[in-house]
């Protein structure tokens, strides 16, 4: 199957820093845009679409900056981080993507999290 490797996408997002951290960060953001269903339990984040569900971890959140997680059942190395970037001149606003993936993969994978983010785009009403 090969390895999983680090990759990054990062998507323009017209919302102040704080709005977009919720979305992120947050069981109700999250079920607005990213799953069906987010519920969380001490650091355990339940995410579930249809009949499937996936569990992960909180790893790291930053207070309007980021939120980290890891698949309960991924390689160890392995994570996704959504964090918020600023352009200090301009003010404009990022959501860039860090992920794991094979090779082959990769493609798939993007056109994934496209869709997810479109999801959010269209929640946000950016």
């Amino acid at each position: 199957m090969g390895a999983k490797k680090k990759y990054n996408l990062e998507y323009e997002i017209h919302s102040s820093p704080k709005i977009l951290f919720n979305f992120i960060s947050t069981p109700n953001g999250l079920a607005q845009w990213f799953a069906d269903d987010v519920t969380v339990r001490d650091d355990m984040y339940t995410f579930k679409w249809d009949n499937e569900q996936q569990r992960a971890r909180l790893l790291g959140l930053r207070e309007n900056k980021s939120v980290k997680f890891k698949w309960e059942d991924d390689e160890p190395y392995c994570y996704f981080e959504l964090e918020i970037l600023q352009d200090e001149l301009t003010g404009d606003v990022a959501l860039a993507v860090t992920d794991f993936t094979t090779e082959a993969e990769k493609g798939e994978r993007k056109l994934i999290w496209d869709s997810q983010v479109d999801s959010l785009l269209s929640v946000i009403g950016a």
